[in-house]
């Protein structure tokens, strides 16, 4: 039995990537599901333990986009390649966008914060202190781009599932493999031999 792969490589991603990768998939499940339920439903009990915790993760979420973006670039050389010809610059393309919307939105929405004068916590970490506010050029982008902008990460995110779906029926490839940490089952045996 092989030990960990921690890092990339041009097969597949390393469990540091995977770790970041799943985990933060599951914070934005978490972010969308709760202000979908708040669209839905409305203030309720349920609305309010969900969306309680938005701004903490998406503190959160902005540390570990930094965090992601950093291990990717410090791992670039060693990790799966997009592919050759359209379907990879369209790959990198795609990535991109995701990238450069998972850190604008919730540093938008930080922005905000701190523009409304009120004392910010996440998870009862302060950040910074209250003053007298609010400072509308610091509120202004937020209030008019957090949430569209939130929700067509939200659709590049599904084109992003779509793909992987792409991948695996149409085009017969075991692309989810490299982030799903395992090897396609024909590697797996060519491994062992």
């Amino acid at each position: 039995m092989a030990g960990i792969q921690w890092l990339d490589d041009p097969k597949r991603y390393g469990l540091v990537s995977r770790i970041l990768h799943w985990g933060m998939a599951a914070l934005f499940a978490w972010q969308f599901t709760g202000m979908a339920v708040r669209l839905i439903v409305g203030r309720s009990p349920v609305t309010a333990f969900m969306v309680g915790s938005h701004t903490s993760v998406g503190t959160l979420l902005l540390l570990l986009v930094l965090l992601r973006g950093a291990w990717g670039l410090a791992s670039a050389r060693r990790r799966p390649a997009h592919g050759a010809g359209w379907t990879g610059r369209a790959a990198v393309a795609g990535h991109l966008a995701i990238y450069g919307l998972m850190f604008v939105v919730p540093s938008l929405a930080l922005l905000r914060a701190y523009g409304s004068g009120k004392a910010f916590s996440p998870f009862g970490i302060p950040l910074f202190g209250g003053f007298q506010g609010p400072i509308g050029w610091m509120t202004a982008p937020a209030n008019a781009a957090h949430g569209l902008l939130a929700w067509t990460l939200l659709a590049l995110v599904a084109g992003h599932v779509a793909m992987v779906v792409v991948h695996r029926v149409l085009w017969r490839d075991d692309v989810l493999h490299r982030m799903a940490g395992r090897p396609p089952m024909g590697a797996a045996l060519a491994e062992r031999r």
